[in-house]
């Protein structure tokens, strides 16, 4: 029982390998925004939104190396923002509200959905569209409708949400080595 489960998150992120060119590209974008003085936002919901807040985690803390802080915030992470909005208007629009508020032409919304197909990310990407805030996402599946607003996008190719996941923590932790790299070895 145990061994197909392992088995199956392998053949999973073998699968990664065919998405190098998608990551180096997401990793280039990061770098640059970073290079222009930017910022990072990321938002996802469930898992992703926990990967969302591990990422900032590792970006402004630190991964490997010991160094400064990078500006990343997780839009998942203020729940007076998320309840009072939802509450008051809809979760539709939960990570738009915070685009809005905090989105700047040098900074990047990367959005995070193993189906490509979450509400109130479609309505963020459309919004830093709108912004000129540049849009990276991480997908599972075919990418769904989050694939098109994207201006980069880094999609798992499996319907299996948590092998998606799995994949997703580990190009996170790609991009986090490559920014820490680039910066600060």
């Amino acid at each position: 029982m145990i061994k197909p489960i392992i088995d199956e998150s392998i053949k999973v992120k073998e699968s990664v390998y065919e998405l190098t060119d998608d990551i180096q590209k997401t990793a280039d974008s990061i770098i640059n925004c970073y290079e222009n003085k930017g910022k990072i936002l990321i938002c996802g919901n469930g898992g992703s939104a926990a990967d969302a807040q591990h990422m900032a985690g590792e970006l402004v803390g630190r991964f490997k190396l010991e160094r400064k802080p990078l500006a990343c915030i997780a839009l998942t992470t203020n729940t007076s923002i998320i309840t009072a909005w939802s509450n008051d208007y809809d979760f539709d629009s939960v990570f738009e509200r915070q685009v809005e508020a905090l989105g700047n032409k040098d900074d990047i919304l990367i959005g995070i959905s193993t189906s490509g197909n979450s509400k109130n990310i479609i309505s963020a990407m459309k919004k830093a569209k709108e912004m000129n805030v540049k849009t990276v996402s991480l997908l599972g599946n075919k990418g769904g409708e989050i694939k098109k607003l994207a201006d980069v996008s880094v999609i798992v190719k499996s319907n299996n949400t948590p092998r998606i996941q799995e994949a997703h923590i580990m190009i996170i932790h790609i991009l986090c080595e490559l920014v820490e790299k680039r910066f600060f070895s």
